[in-house]
C-alpha cells in the first residue's frame, strides 16, 4: 500500500517534468518519493528560490511550475515569492508541509491565511484521496492562472492512502471566445485608424505570429511591455518598449498613436508612464481575459482569449489592403526597428571615475551570443539591461519581483530559467543590494546552469533609493553599502569571476564566451551612482509634482 507522501509525488511525476525544493521535516517523504519518479528535483539554497524558481521556469517555459518545501519558517519564507506569483499570474503548486492533522503544534502558523492574504489558494491533502487532489490543486492552477498550496499534514505524510489512484488532468476550460459585436466595433476603430499601434504584453504570446501579421495588415507600429520585449523582436516598424524603459524617440511615436490595440498586457503604471504614454486624445482598445479593462484609459474593451481574438480581428479585415508604409510614411524613423536603442551612448567613465553603466551595458550586448535568456532583478539597474540589451524573441527575458515590487529575487529565480532553456546562455542582472539579498541561491544557478554569466551592477548602495529619496535630502546612511567583493564570492562558491573596473576589463567576459561559456562566469561592474535611468526620473519627477 502506497503513502501519502508517495500517491502525491506520483501525481506530481504525471503533472510536472521539474520540481524546485528545499528539504525539511515536511516535506522529506515526499521528496524521496520523487527521487523514485522521472521527476527532476532542483534543489535551492533558500526556500524563496523554491516559489521564485518555479515561477521563472513556468514564464520561460510556459509548463506548470511546481515547488516544495517544509511547514512554518519553511513556507513563510516563501511568501515573498509566492506573492509575486500571484501577482504575476503564475499557475504554481507548491506542496508544503503543514501542521498534523490531529491539531496545531505551539509552533505552527495559520498557512492557509498566510496564502489567502497573498494571493494563493490553499487545498489540504488527506490520505483519502491524496491523487486527486494534488491533481485537482495543478488543475485550479492552470485554469485560473493562480498559485496553489497543496498542504500535507505532518503526520499524515507517512500514512497509508486509502486510495491510491492519480487519475488524468481533467480538460481544462475552452480558451474565453471574444464577443462578435465587441470584435466588430474594434475593427471598426482600428479601420478608422491614422496612426495604430499595437501593443502586446506577456499575455499575447500565443499570439505573436498573428500580431505580427495584423500589425502588418493595419499598417502599424509594434511595442511591447517590459515582460514581453523581444515579442515583435526582428520586425521593421517595432518600436520596442513602451513606457518608462521606452527611448525618447519610441515614447514620442507611441503618444502620436491615435489608435493603440492593447493585447495580453495590464496596462500598469509602468507600461503607461503613469498615464502620460498615450495621446490625451488617443482611442484605447484592449484585448485581454480579465472581466473588465485594466486601466481607466481603455475606451474599447474586447474580453477574450488573444489568440482568438486577433484571428477574429484577422478574418474581418480579409481582403483589405495592407499599406504601403506604415502610417503613410510619417513613422519612417521607425523602419529599421532600433528605436529602443536611440538612447545616450554614455562615457567610457562616469565623472567620478567609475563605469558608466549604459556603456558597459552597450559593450556586454556587443560579447553576448545571440541565443541569450536574461534574468533580471529589481533596483535602480533594471533600468540598463531593459534599454541596451537586445532581445532575440518572446520569453527572453524574466522579472521574477517586478509585480510585487520586489528586489532580491534574481539570484533565487535564476536557476529555473537556467533549468528550462539550457540551450541558452542565461544572463543574470542583479544590483549589489538585491544580489546580496539572495546571495544564497548563486550556488544554486553555479550548481545547475550549463551556461551562465552573472553581471553585478555594484554601486555600493540601494540605488533606487539614492536617487528618490536621497536626492530629497533624506540621511543616506542606510542607503549605503559596503562595497562588496562579488568576484572573491563566486569564485568561493566554484564559479569563474572578474571584477570589472574599465571597460578593458571586459576582456575576461569575452574569452570566457570565447572559450565556450561553460559554467558560470560573474562579472562584478564597479558602477557610477551618478548616472540614473530615465525611468527612475520618471517617478522622482512624478514623486515631487504630487507634494
Amino acid at each position: 500500500m502506497s503513502t501519502v507522501s508517495e500517491v502525491v509525488a506520483t501525481a506530481v511525476a504525471s503533472l510536472a517534468d521539474d520540481v524546485f525544493a528545499l528539504m525539511g521535516n515536511g516535506n522529506a517523504y515526499l521528496l524521496d518519493a520523487l527521487a523514485r519518479t522521472p521527476v527532476r528535483v532542483t534543489t535551492v539554497r533558500h526556500e524563496a528560490a523554491t516559489v521564485a524558481s518555479a515561477d521563472a521556469y513556468h514564464r520561460v517555459s510556459g509548463r506548470l511550475a511546481v515547488a516544495t518545501t517544509t511547514y512554518g519558517p519553511g513556507f513563510t519564507n516563501t511568501i515573498t515569492s509566492l506573492a509575486e506569483a500571484a501577482q504575476a499570474a503564475t499557475p504554481l503548486v507548491l506542496v508544503v508541509g503543514d501542521a498534523p492533522a490531529a491539531g496545531p503544534r505551539p509552533w505552527d502558523v495559520d498557512q492557509i491565511q498566510l496564502a489567502a492574504a497573498v494571493g494563493a489558494v490553499t487545498m489540504v491533502l488527506d490520505a483519502a484521496a491524496p491523487g486527486r487532489t494534488t491533481v485537482e490543486a495543478a488543475a485550479h492552477a492552470l485554469a485560473h492562472r493562480v498559485p496553489v498550496v497543496l498542504a500535507l499534514p505532518y503526520d499524515l505524510a507517512t500514512a497509508p492512502a486509502a486510495d491510491d489512484d492519480v487519475p488524468a488532468m481533467p480538460l481544462l476550460p475552452e480558451p474565453v471566445t471574444p464577443d462578435p459585436a465587441a470584435l466588430a466595433q474594434a475593427v471598426r476603430l482600428l479601420q478608422e485608424a491614422e496612426r495604430p499601434l499595437v501593443l502586446a504584453g506577456r499575455g499575447a504570446k500565443a499570439a505573436a505570429a498573428q500580431l505580427r501579421t495584423l500589425a502588418d495588415r493595419l499598417g502599424a507600429l509594434t511595442a511591447t511591455s517590459a515582460p514581453a520585449r523581444g515579442l515583435f523582436a526582428g520586425r521593421p516598424y517595432d518600436l520596442g518598449v513602451c513606457g518608462g524603459f521606452a527611448s525618447e524617440p519610441t515614447a514620442d511615436l507611441v503618444r502620436r498613436a491615435d489608435v493603440v490595440l492593447v493585447v495580453g498586457a495590464g496596462l500598469n503604471q509602468f507600461t503607461t508612464s503613469f498615464g502620460s504614454a498615450f495621446a490625451p486624445g488617443a482611442r484605447v482598445v484592449q484585448v485581454d481575459v480579465a472581466e473588465g479593462p485594466t486601466h481607466p484609459v481603455v475606451g474599447h474593451y474586447v474580453r477574450g482569449d488573444a489568440a482568438l481574438a486577433v484571428l477574429g480581428l484577422l478574418d474581418s479585415l480579409d481582403g483589405r489592403p495592407a499599406p504601403v508604409e506604415p502610417w503613410g510614411g510619417a513613422a519612417a524613423e521607425a523602419q529599421d526597428g532600433r528605436l529602443q536603442h536611440a538612447r545616450p551612448a554614455g562615457d567610457d567613465a562616469a565623472p567620478d571615475g567609475r563605469l558608466d553603466p549604459r556603456t558597459v551595458t552597450r559593450r556586454l550586448d556587443a560579447l553576448l551570443p545571440a541565443n541569450r535568456l536574461v534574468v533580471c532583478d529589481g533596483g535602480h539597474f533594471i533600468g540598463w539591461p531593459n534599454t541596451y540589451l537586445e532581445l532575440p524573441a518572446a520569453d527572453s527575458i524574466t522579472l521574477v519581483g517586478t509585480a510585487f515590487q520586489a528586489i532580491g529575487l534574481g539570484f533565487p529565480s535564476a536557476p529555473g530559467a537556467a533549468v528550462a532553456r539550457p540551450d541558452a546562455l542565461t544572463v543574470v542582472v542583479t544590483g549589489d543590494g538585491g544580489g546580496l539579498m539572495g546571495l544564497a541561491d548563486l550556488d544554486t544557478l553555479v550548481r545547475c546552469a550549463r551556461s551562465a554569466l552573472v553581471v553585478v551592477f555594484n554601486d555600493a548602495a540601494y540605488g533606487a533609493e539614492v536617487h528618490q529619496y536621497g536626492s530629497q535630502g533624506l540621511d543616506r546612511t542606510a542607503m549605503a553599502i559596503d562595497e562588496i567583493d562579488f568576484a572573491t564570492i563566486a569564485r568561493g562558491l566554484g564559479a569563474a569571476a572578474a571584477t570589472i573596473d574599465r571597460l578593458e576589463d571586459l576582456r575576461a567576459v569575452e574569452e570566457w564566451l570565447g572559450a565556450g561559456a561553460l559554467g558560470t562566469f560573474l562579472a562584478d561592474l564597479r558602477v557610477s551612482q551618478g548616472v540614473v535611468a530615465p525611468y527612475i526620473q520618471e517617478i522622482v519627477e512624478r514623486s515631487l509634482s504630487r507634494r
